[in-house]
């Protein structure tokens, strides 16, 4: 049944992809960057909504006090990266545009990725270092100058669950150069659906974003600890039984979820 559903899934997204990616092309003909966004994310919302009702993956968010309420206000947002759920998500979980910094070879995917380079995102070519940097600091102080947020996964790619990859301080750097807080998120998608696969268990994903961290006079690579401590602390939070008892962030004291609200 598992695999039923997870393979209903899949053809549930690629039939609602297909003419919705088609209608976002036709129409970045003649519409601005934030009414395709918001039409962009309409669709995200059906694929997390389809992944609800044929897969049984909820979800519950706590923390959304934390997010900036002046519309002027910019923030970059660094989050736990595990599956391609928190991808989908956010754009229909926050109230606010976001630019999500990725890698360039996305936007070949058919339809999809058609529709993510209509968008104003960053996408960058990992092989040339230097020139993806000198790209997400151009464009991240752009688009934060703008007042909408940039979005960045610090580990780089997905990674097991229970397991922490390499947090690269990009984000933090970015957050530094343009002035902007930053604003942790943890998140426990690999319960429900893990990395590199299609095959989603039913379950309830846990979100926490935490406070905003003020990135004024800061050092990069301090910046990115602080992240990186509160991500992990919160997600041995989140999911306890992922990490192992004598884990030296097992102890870490929190509130537990906030009920669903989804």
């Amino acid at each position: 049944m598992l695999v039923l559903r997870s393979l209903l899934f899949v053809l549930y997204l690629i039939v609602t992809v297909v003419p919705w990616g088609t209608a976002v092309v036709v129409c970045s003909l003649f519409l601005n960057s934030t009414r395709l966004y918001w039409m962009c994310a309409g669709w995200l919302r059906v694929a997390i909504w389809g992944a609800r009702l044929i897969c049984g993956v909820r979800w519950r968010v706590r923390g959304m006090e934390h997010l900036p309420t002046d519309p002027k206000q910019s923030a970059i947002l660094l989050s736990k990266h595990q599956s391609t759920w928190e991808t989908f998500a956010y754009p229909m979980l926050m109230p606010r545009p976001l630019a999500y910094v990725f890698k360039r070879e996305l936007i070949y995917i058919p339809f999809f990725g058609w529709s993510m380079a209509r968008l104003d995102m960053i996408h960058i070519d990992r092989s040339k270092r230097s020139e993806a940097w000198n790209k997400v600091a151009a464009q991240g102080k752009r688009i934060a100058a703008q007042g909408n947020w940039v979005i960045m996964f610090p580990e780089g790619t997905r990674v097991a669950r229970g397991k922490a990859g390499d947090y690269k301080s990009g984000g933090t750097r970015l957050a530094v150069e343009t002035g902007q807080p930053v604003i942790p998120i943890a998140m426990n998608s690999a319960t429900c659906w893990p990395r590199k696969s299609f095959l989603l268990r039913p379950g309830v994903i846990d979100v926490s974003i935490g406070p905003m961290i003020p990135s004024t006079g800061r050092n990069p690579a301090e910046l990115m600890k602080e992240v990186q401590q509160w991500i992990e602390t919160e997600m041995r939070v989140l999911d306890p039984a992922a990490y192992p008892a004598g884990d030296p962030g097992s102890a870490a004291s929190a509130q537990p979820p906030a009920p669903a609200k989804a």
